[in-house]
This record gives C-alpha cells, structure tokens and sequence, in this order.
C-alpha cells in the first residue's frame, strides 16, 4: 500500500486552471482519470487525511503511486479529453458501464444502390440510417413483417440479391408482394430508393400522410368498384396500425427525446434510457455498474451522457435529455452534446406532464434492473469469493489469487504443437488477456518441454515490462537469473531456424556477463522478422488472438500484454508438468508466483516439490473454479490447434512460391483448370496468363516440378479414382490423424 504523501506534487506545482488529471500504480497502468475547474482545487482533496476520504477514494489513492495533469483551455474541452482517456486507458477506479446486452437495432442500409433492410448490432456504419435500439430481435423482425406489405423494401442478403439476378427470379418475398424485386428489374433503382426513404419517414414518426393516402386509395378502388385493390389497402392500413400499435404515443408534439434514469445503492447503479422519436418509444436499453469511485446520481448522470453520446454525430443526439439530476456545473455538459449535434441541446430534469410521468417510468425499470442484476449476482459473488479463499486455504497462499492464469499445450498426433493462456480476474474470464503460442523450438510431442517454454516466454516478457516501467532490480541475482534464461531462449530459437547449433559460430559467439533482457528480446524479434521467410516464428512473442486487445507496449498507461503477474498459474497436468513450470520460474528468479496443476484423470491438485496430490471435496467450489479455469485453457488451446490446421489444408503447391498473390493464383488456375494441368504447362503457356511475366512463370513452373503430385482423389460412395483433375489445394484430402492433445 502506497503511501499518498510519497508522490504528492509540491505546493505551487499544480495550476489553478481546468484540466484532466490522472493516477498511475506501481505498474505505470493508469488506475482513475478526472477532470476538474481547478486542479489545484480537485487534486489537493485527495491528499489530506485518509481517515477523512470515502473509502472508495482512500483504496484509490493508496493504489496509486504518481498522479500528472494536463492543463486545457475550457471545461468542454476537459470534458472530452476526460472522455478520450478513460476510453484509451480502461480505469479500474472510474465507473464503466457494462450493457446487459448487445441492442439490436433496425438499420436501412441507404448507402447501398438496393438500400436493405435489416437488425444489426455493433458499431454503426457511416451511410445507413437506424432505429432502435430495441429490447428483442424478433420485436424488430414482427415491425419490419407488417410494414413490408406497404413498402416492400429489399430485405435478404447480398449472396441471395446476386444469385436471383442471376437466374432471374425473385426469392419467395417477392412472389407474396413482401419485396419489390429489384434484383430482376421489377422496380428501377431510383423507385426502390424512394420506397426505402417511405419506410424510414414512417419509421421517424411520420405516419399519418401514409394512412391518409391509404385510406384514400382504399375509398377510390371501392367507388370504381375494384374490390380485390381496395380490400389489399384496408390489408395494408391494418397492417401499419398493428406496427404503430407497438410504439404507443407517450409524448405529445411528435417530441424526440432521451430519458434516462438511474437506480443506485452503495456498491451499485443501473442505469435505463428510453428513446423517443417522433413521440414514441423507439427503443430501450440499460446499464449495471460497480460505484468504483466515490460519485453522486449526478456523477453517474454525467457518465452515462459520455457512453451514450460519445461515439455519436448529428440526429443521434436528441434535441432534449432529460435526467433525474443534473452535473455542477452543467454548461459544459450541455455544449458539448450541442457539439456533438450540431445543434443546441436541452438537457433538463422534468418538472410536471407527460414527460415526469415518463422519468417516473423509466425511474422503475432502471430499479427493477437492478433488483434483477443484485438477485443473479449475490450468489456468484459469495460462490467466487468462497471458492478463491478454498484454493488459497489448498495450496497455503496467504491471501485469495485475483488473478489466475492458465496453460494448456494441444498438438495433433505431435504437429501443429500450440499452447494457450487464459486469464481469470476474482474468478471472472478477462478474454481481452487471453493469449496462445506455437511452439517453435523444437518438433514432436513432448509437453512437458512445452510447457516450460511457454511458462518461460511469458515470464521472460513480464519481467521485460518490470524493467521498461522502472521495476527491475539491479542486482547480481537478477542479472544473472535474465542472462541465463535470454541466452537459453537465444540458443532455442537458433537451433529451431536451423542457422546455429552447439559448437557453432554463432554458439561459440554468445555474449557473456549482464544481459539487457530489452535489447535480448528485442535482438529475437529481429532474427525472427529474418527468418519469416523460412516459415518460423519467434518462440519469445505468443500469437494473439484475432478477437483480442493487441494494445502497445509502451509506458503510457495502455493496456500491456504481459504486465502484471498473476497470484496463481495453473497448468494442465500433472506432476511433471508443474515441476517444469516450476523450473521455467526459478529460471528466472521469480518465486513470488504459486504453481499448481489439475490432472484430468482424477481431478487432483499437484503442487511442486510435492509426492502426493491434493484432493479436493467434489463439491468443492474451488475445485470447480480450477476445473472451469483449466476447460477454458484447453478450449482455448483446441481452438486455435484446429484454426492452424484449417489453414495447412487450405494450402497448395502455389503458395511456396515466393510472391505470388491470391490474384495471380486464382488467375492461373482458372487458366488452366487444377494445378495438375498447370503443373503440365510449359513455361510459354504459363506466360500466357494475364500478369504473369516470365520469371514469375519459370518460378512457378519451377516450384510445382519440385512439389510432389497430390494423392488422386476417390469418389468416397464407388471406391473409383478421380484422375481427371486435380484440387487447388491437394492437401485437403488428408485424412486427421489421432486426437488433439
């Protein structure tokens, strides 16, 4: 525990003049930002008696080991740099809304020749218009049904638009009247664009001139005595009522607003929005938080304005807001929505009507969420709190391990060798700190060697980033512990690119005395950005997942991929898995990190240096725990194995030649038909494809005479040899072999 007068800024140093401020801990990782009118004012609060702050302010600051500002201009501007960091560096102690759910919405894809539409999630997308959010998907499918009668907009996807065009028939939809059909030229594009603007009108609210023109159509067919026209408009009328039934009138005056309210106790908050449009509810949603920071209903108030509005432009920020209480000041607040509209902006508490009758509604639903949100979590709290402080009591930690991570190796029949990292926060999966490695160093099945290299790779970086925050001890101890285990990844590395070996130049050349572990990691990224070309990895990076936070690794506060170590490692195995990752930390002089290992057969707790396992109750919670944390691991781990191997079958003799693209490929073989005929070409038939130059043909022509021909193909059902082509990509009927490890 930090102590606040150790990096409290001397008097004089902190300006008297609007800014942003924010803490940092021991680890550089920015802990809490803030804004204020006057720094000298705000940051001077937290330096006074500790026993006179809120309890959440004293962990805050006795967390916290640096505070620094930045001085701005105005408040607005304070406001939207407070917003940009909290963003960028995810605060542990500032209040962050978590959505319950991902809001669909109605989206009109107006940006597309045919505009389509449809429910999308996620982020919005420049060009298409939305409506929403709404509370279900199929709430937005049962609208777009009724409404798709009087304006029979595009609703199916791209693949199904281009292949009915192409055999020049419209799908179902546009046999039952639901779809215009432009994909066959029914309506030109100019109509069906001005079909979909009709449905985004009736969408905003604007909907007595359709029923109007209805209803007078209806009566016109009926004078003329079209009967069958004019029941199919009373059809459609009905039709659009039903839809408008959905969103019943709630303000007068066709009012577009936004109600937010929110529900709090002293551990907690939810927060509900009610958007209205056109005077109808259009859409729902809700936010829970944990009161993190010390902060008032205005205080949440003004963070949910900076969720709900920050990434937005233009009409997405209503003309009014209302809220139950309104920030002090609330000027800057109100010109920064007005910026962010274009427009001014009134962000107001109701007083009386309609609109405090809807503040009162939306008040009871965001209670009702949080009564909903306290009944699920109580007893994953107790169950979590109880099953960390039962591994702790297990393997003799001093205190409950809020951070868990675990490994898991996974091969196929000994290729494709991968192991995976994944990261439990107070029993929690935190998925943006998974990781996942190939193992380069050495071939074959072997995972206790495995094991220890990743144990090693991920320590080895963890004690890089103690270094570049200023945490690293100089000393002959560490020093040492560094230079062996970097000279060790060194060597590894070497002899899996095949460049070096024991006794080799490059062996006999190995630096000796203190190793800088920076440059020495820094020196194998190098040499594995040179050995790309030979298809090797450097075995000191981990390969990150597609879906998760690759952010830099620089001392600015941003997330970091391997700062902070975790209390426990848990491996996947047994005995001889726990002592090798034990010795990959001794390796390293870490001895502050406690090990142990879940052994699939009889679910036992290994722990190094012990003969005998420890073997929890069955209805242990913390035996669940750890089986959860070790599935996670494998699942994690096979996912990524098979991922690797989805893409070997994916490859053909084409892609060993050095650069050819996926453009030129695809032209060859739809030049020449299968690999097997271009394999038959000569270097002047190769020449005569489009792009392809002679030393690119020789090189190809070359490449696919040292490649060995695929195994014919068989027809699975007859037992009969296909010899008459050959796939791209001949590796795809290779059987599997074994099972994933």
């Amino acid at each position: 525990m930090a102590d606040p007068s150790s990096y409290r800024p001397k008097p004089g140093q902190i300006p008297d003049s609007p800014g942003v401020y924010k803490f940092r801990d021991e680890h550089g990782r920015v802990i809490y930002v803030g804004k204020a009118k006057s720094l000298r004012q705000r940051l001077s609060s937290y330096f006074q008696d500790l026993a006179g702050l809120h309890p959440r302010t004293r962990t805050m600051v006795t967390t916290a080991a640096s505070v620094e500002w930045t001085v701005v201009s105005t408040e607005v501007e304070a406001l939207q740099l407070e917003y940009s960091w909290i963003k960028e560096f995810d605060p542990r102690f500032n209040v962050k809304y978590r959505d319950d759910k991902s809001y669909p919405s109605l989206a009109v894809t107006l940006n597309e020749e045919f505009p389509r539409v449809q429910v999308m999630r996620g982020p919005k997308k420049k060009g298409v218009r939305y409506f929403g959010p709404y509370g279900h998907a199929w709430a937005i499918r049962e609208t777009v049904d009724l409404m798709l009668r009087v304006f029979p907009v595009r609703t199916c996807s791209a693949g199904v638009f281009k292949r009915s065009a192409q055999i020049g028939r419209p799908c179902l939809l546009g046999y039952i009247g639901k779809c215009s059909a432009p994909c066959v030229g029914r309506v030109t594009p100019e109509e069906h664009r001005e079909l979909a603007e009709e449905f985004c009108d009736f969408m905003a609210g604007r909907t007595g001139a359709y029923i109007r023109r209805l209803e007078a159509g209806m009566r016109e067919a009926a004078e003329e005595m079209e009967y069958e026209k004019a029941a199919r408009l009373r059809d459609d009328i009905e039709a659009l009522k039903r839809a408008m039934e959905k969103n019943a009138v709630v303000l007068a005056d066709a009012t577009d607003a936004d109600l937010i309210a929110v529900a709090e106790d002293e551990l907690e908050a939810a927060v509900q929005i009610f958007h209205v449009r056109g005077g109808r509810v259009r859409g729902q949603r809700g936010w829970v938080t944990d009161k993190v920071e010390a902060v008032d209903t205005a205080g949440l108030v003004e963070h949910a304005l900076q969720q709900l509005y920050g990434e937005e432009q233009g009409d997405a920020v209503p003309k009014e807001v209302l809220v139950p209480a309104l920030p002090d000041p609330v000027e800057p607040l109100a010109q920064w929505l007005a910026e962010r509209r274009g427009s001014g902006v009134s962000l107001r508490i109701p007083q009386r009507g309609d609109k405090k009758d809807l503040m009162a509604t939306v008040q009871r639903n965001a209670q009702q969420a949080l009564v909903l949100h306290k009944t699920k979590r109580a007893s994953d709290l107790t169950t979590r709190s109880r099953a960390l402080e039962e591994i702790a009591e297990a393997i003799g930690l001093d205190s409950a391990p809020l951070r868990i991570e675990c490994f898991d190796i996974s091969h196929l029949q000994g290729d494709d060798v991968v192991a995976s990292m994944v990261v439990f926060e107070d029993g929690l999966a935190r998925k943006s700190e998974y990781r996942r490695f190939q193992i380069k160093t050495f071939e074959g099945q072997d995972d206790v060697r495995s094991m220890h290299e990743v144990i090693g790779r991920r320590f080895r970086r963890y004690l890089q980033e103690k270094q570049k925050t200023g945490e690293w001890a100089d000393g002959p101890d560490a020093t040492a512990a560094v230079d062996a285990a970097a000279l060790t990844d060194s060597a590894a590395l070497t002899d899996a690119n095949g460049s070096a070996g024991p006794g080799s130049a490059t062996s006999a050349t190995a630096p000796s005395g203190p190793v800088d572990p920076a440059a020495e990691l820094a020196g194998h990224a190098g040499h594995a950005g040179h050995a790309g070309h030979a298809g090797h990895a450097d075995p000191s990076r981990p390969l990150e997942s597609d879906s998760l936070d690759s952010g830099p690794l620089d001392d600015d506060g941003r997330p970091k991929r391997f700062a902070y170590p975790p209390q426990l490692v848990v491996v996947d195995g047994g005995q001889p898995q726990v002592a090798a990752a034990k010795r990959a930390l001794d390796e390293l002089g870490i001895d502050d990190v406690a090990v142990c290992g879940l052994a699939k057969r009889l679910e036992e707790v290994w722990l190094p240096d012990e003969d005998d396992p420890v073997v929890l109750p069955r209805t242990s919670e913390g035996l669940y725990l750890l089986q959860r944390v070790r599935d996670e691991a494998h699942r994690f781990a096979i996912t990524y194995q098979r991922s690797k191997r989805a893409k070997a079958i994916k490859a053909g003799p084409l892609d060993a030649v050095a650069g050819l693209g996926d453009t030129r490929k695809q032209a060859l073989i739809k030049h020449f038909g299968s690999v097997k005929r271009l394999r038959a070409a000569t270097v002047e038939q190769i020449c005569e494809v489009p792009g392809i130059g002679r030393k690119t043909a020789e090189t190809v022509a070359a490449a696919l005479a040292k490649a060995a021909p695929a195994a014919p193909a068989v027809n699975t059902a007859t037992g009969e040899i296909i010899e008459d082509e050959e796939a791209a990509a001949p590796a795809a009927s290779s059987p599997e072999r074994g099972h994933e490890g």
